[in-house]
């Protein structure tokens, strides 16, 4: 079964080359392909390297374009989805996010970061993280589908997907794994203005009442899995 890592990637030029030393030459990994979403900096020259798919959309359209791009030309059975801006990752986190699809013990897998809000951390899910893998057909009939979806209203949608059809979670912790803020990549008043974008869109979505909705039914879907033997 092969495997295809989609990274979305908006002005990240700074950050993905850390992340695809990790991704690229993965041996769980059949390709790697970002999508560089109309970036006005250096991203799809430090992604052009040997062992990546660059895609370039003509202009930024936001993750959920940039991830049904991908998703259409991928060749693999799966998908696993990375944001491009992640510090401290390493193929063992990858590793342990893959492992439980592949070997069935899970139909989906989610990562909990370090540095998730408190709660998310608490309760042992970040219902809204960039980090998955999930079954190629489970998404396929659905791209049209993503290409209408505001900027950053496509973890929801996939919660929703993932719900519909009753799988098995596995929530794997990243506990060394973090991902920057927007504040402390655009500064304080950008950050803000993005972050407040991000629970617009996620409330355009779906709405708060489903929000909370989905929390409960994907902690309902959690299953306990062994993390693999990653000195064998």
């Amino acid at each position: 079964m092969r495997l295809s890592c989609i990274i979305p990637a908006y002005n990240e030029a700074a950050r993905i080359g850390a992340v695809l030393d990790v991704a690229v030459g993965h041996p769980l990994i059949h390709e790697v392909i970002v999508v560089d979403d109309g970036s006005t900096d250096d991203t799809a020259r430090v992604a052009a390297r040997a062992g990546v798919r660059l895609v370039q959309m003509p202009q930024n359209g936001g993750k959920a374009r940039a991830l049904a791009a991908g998703t259409a030309l991928a060749a693999g059975d799966w998908l696993m989805f990375l944001d491009s801006d992640l510090i401290g990752l390493t193929r063992d986190d990858l590793t342990r996010l893959i492992e439980p699809v592949l070997t069935e013990k899970a139909h989906t897998a989610i990562s909990l970061r370090r540095n998730a809000p408190v709660l998310w951390r608490w309760i042992g899910l970040d219902y809204i993280s960039g980090e998955r893998v999930m079954p190629k057909a489970m998404l396929a009939a659905h791209l049209p589908q993503l290409d209408h979806l505001p900027r950053f209203g496509v973890e929801v949608f996939l919660n929703a997907l993932w719900i519909s059809t009753a799988r098995r979670l596995a929530v794997v912790r990243w506990d060394g794994v973090v991902s920057p803020s927007k504040s402390s990549k655009h500064g304080l008043l950008q950050g803000i203005t993005g972050d407040l974008g991000m629970v617009r869109d996620i409330l355009q979505t779906v709405g708060i009442k489903t929000a909370a909705q989905q929390i409960l039914r994907l902690m309902r879907q959690r299953v306990r899995v062994c993390p693999p033997d990653l000195g064998a």
